[in-house]
Order: C-alpha cells, then sequence, then structure tokens
C-alpha cells in the first residue's frame, strides 16, 4: 500500500481577489484527483514567529497523485493566480 501524499501551503496573501479567483480555480483540479483539504484557512497562530496567515493542507491518497494534481494542466493554469497574489512556501510530501 502507498503512503499518502499532502500538500503543505504556508503563504502570506497579498491580493485576496487575486488569491480567491486562485482558490475558485484549483477545487476541479484538486477534487479530480481525490485531493482533500484537512487544513484550509482558519485560526492561526504562529509560535515561532513564522511570516505566514494563511495555512493549508490537502491529503492525496498517494505522492504520486499529490505530485500529478500539482503538475496537470489544470493545476498549473491556476497557479498563476495564486504566484501573483501571494507569497510563500509550498511543499509535496510523502506521508509516514
Amino acid at each position: 500500500m502507498s503512503k499518502k501524499g499532502y500538500w503543505l501551503v504556508m503563504l502570506t496573501v497579498t491580493d485576496p481577489e487575486g488569491c480567491q479567483r486562485y482558490r475558485d480555480a484549483i477545487g476541479d483540479a484538486v477534487s479530480s484527483f481525490g485531493g482533500r483539504y484537512l487544513v484550509r484557512g482558519g485560526q492561526v497562530t504562529n509560535p515561532e514567529g513564522s511570516e505566514f496567515d494563511r495555512q493549508v493542507v490537502v491529503e492525496f491518497d498517494s505522492y504520486e497523485t499529490a505530485l500529478s494534481c500539482y503538475r496537470s494542466p489544470a493545476y498549473q493554469t491556476a497557479l498563476q493566480n495564486r504566484l501573483a497574489a501571494s507569497s510563500g512556501h509550498f511543499a509535496i510530501v510523502e506521508g509516514a
């Protein structure tokens, strides 16, 4: 059985409208690859001084599926909105 894959995203939003366009556009890409949001917004406390104000965790059935979703044409098109509307870190990791 393969291990789950995760998108770990930490962002500072600089353009809320642009970020909303990104969120609207990625829904189909994420759901078509079976992605499930575990964390999407909500309250944030950064006890070690992180400058990011938004955290997102998306779970996929496998690391390979998480990579495939990120590399998909649908996600890559939407990604341009996020890059223009925020700064931060995006990692794709294999679960334990």
